[in-house]
């Protein structure tokens, strides 16, 4: 009730009305800040949220239904959403895949926090309600929300930037007819063939890796992938 009361003062006039107000909910500004950015944009995530909120000052009305914090606040979220979609990816992407990256990136913090490991790809996908393509879909995208420094020293201790450590053979390109191949023939594989197939040649994890992601053995994956790649070969040799 004080908030609507603030509101009211405020709407009608009362500009320190409003003032007072944007400080008693900074602390809940601040809380979501914390959730929405990393700390090199905290900041910025902040001040997207205090513009979200003096817009929804301005805009609530009382017979809406809502109460007071359930309109404000998610205002708030929303607008600091907006920021990161809009602002802060390192590589333009298109809008659903910032929206898929975002959502996968906080059903991961919301599993590692339940389960205290990393989840696998199968249970954000029923976290989330998605297809597992789908969250496969949002991690890649997510790689594109920093970028590092061309300045930046090497892990291995080197001096050299990264700008001058740059170059040399690209042995990914060794992959891209299987990759072009795999692409093409999607159709003959089924859920779990395509699944990890696109784990170790479009994401280039090892076979423990994808077996720690989906949740199998090493030797699995490794009959998996087998029998999927034979698959692929008899068909290719088929068309040809």
């Amino acid at each position: 009730m004080r908030w609507r009361r603030l509101i009211l003062r405020y709407q009608s006039g009362d500009r320190a009305a409003g003032n007072q107000l944007v400080t008693e909910a900074m602390p809940y500004a601040r809380a979501l800040a914390r959730r929405y950015g990393r700390n090199a944009e905290r900041e910025d995530v902040l001040q997207a949220g205090l513009l979200g909120l003096t817009k929804a000052i301005g805009s609530y009305r009382p017979g809406q239904g809502a109460t007071v914090s359930g309109y404000l606040l998610p205002c708030v979220a929303g607008e600091m959403r907006r920021h990161l979609r809009d602002y802060s990816w390192a590589v333009h992407m298109p809008r659903p895949l910032q929206e898929a990256a975002l959502r996968v990136s906080r059903g991961i913090d919301v599993l590692t926090a339940s389960l205290g490991r990393a989840p696998t790809v199968a249970e954000l996908a029923r976290e989330l309600g998605m297809e597992e393509d789908a969250v496969l879909e949002g991690l890649r995208a997510g790689q594109a929300y920093s970028a590092g420094s061309l300045d930046t020293p090497g892990a291995d201790g080197s001096e050299l930037p990264l700008s001058e450590r740059l170059g040399g053979p690209d042995h990914a390109l060794a992959w891209a007819e299987g990759r072009t191949l795999l692409h093409q023939s999607r159709s003959l594989l089924d859920h779990r063939e395509r699944l990890i197939l696109s784990l170790r040649f479009d994401a280039d994890l090892t076979q423990l890796e994808i077996a720690q992601q989906i949740g199998c053995s090493q030797m699995q994956v490794s009959r998996v992938l087998r029998g999927a790649l034979d698959k692929l070969r008899v068909a290719d040799q088929a068309a040809a």
